[in-house]
This record gives C-alpha cells, structure tokens and sequence, in this order.
C-alpha cells in the first residue's frame, strides 16, 4: 500500500493556498519557497489571496492520457491580488471566454484521474469572477 496520497494531501499548498513571503522584500510564491529571488531565507508561510487576474494562457487541445476526457485544458499564469503569480488551470469557461487581466477566483475542482485504479486528484483550479461577489 502507497502512502503517496495521504502524504500529498496533508501538504497545506496542495487544497489550500498557503504560500511563502519574503520578509525582506515582500514577494509572496506559490507554492512556497525557501529562497526568495532576491536571496533572502527569510521567508514565513502565509495564506495566498483567491482572487486574482490572467497573466498570460494557453489551451491544450491533445492532453497526456490522465487528463484525457478534460479537453480543451485551460492553463494560465495568474497574478493574485498580493502579487503571488503562478501556473494553475482554468476551469467553468470556454477558450473563446479567455482573456489577458480577467479577473478569476480559487476554487476547489477535479484535477485528473491517476493510475490503473483511477484515483481522482482534487486541488485548486480558478475560475472566471464573471459577475459574481
């Protein structure tokens, strides 16, 4: 029996966005980092905000097998209200809804399906705001 899952599910980045900040000069990563770009280790962990814009996106219309059935898969940089810019997928929109600086939420999705056995991953995916509060 792997202990794999249980491992990945207790990470505090994994199903909440818990990043790190640099206390010296205030950048915030997700997922966190021990080293800041600016060499600083001084760096604590810290929620990362839910709300943010697209930076930049791409779509993949032929995914590796896992993903298969998730087509098209909607992949973008997002720049989080306090600054924090990483990978993440889009979900609950359509290619032609995307646009560079909409503004786009966290929430909590189906992200593939691993193995023979089809365990089903779950993790952070943002969707589009579209009007709501």
């Amino acid at each position: 029996m792997s202990w794999a899952p249980q491992y990945w599910r207790e990470l505090p980045y994994r199903y909440r966005l818990i990043g790190s900040k640099c206390m010296d000069c205030g950048r915030k990563y997700y997922p966190p980092r021990k080293v800041c770009k600016c060499g600083s280790e001084n760096l604590k962990l810290e929620p990362i905000a839910r709300k943010g814009k697209v930076y930049s996106y791409t779509v993949i219309y032929y995914p590796s097998k896992e993903f298969q059935g998730q087509e098209p898969i909607m992949v973008a940089i997002v720049e989080t209200e306090d600054g924090a810019r990483f990978l993440t997928q889009l979900t609950d929109c359509t290619p032609d809804q995307l646009k560079i600086g909409m503004p786009v939420e966290a929430v909590f999705r189906r992200y593939r399906t691993q193995g023979d056995k089809g365990l089903v991953m779950y993790g952070i995916k943002f969707r589009p705001v579209l009007g709501r509060d």
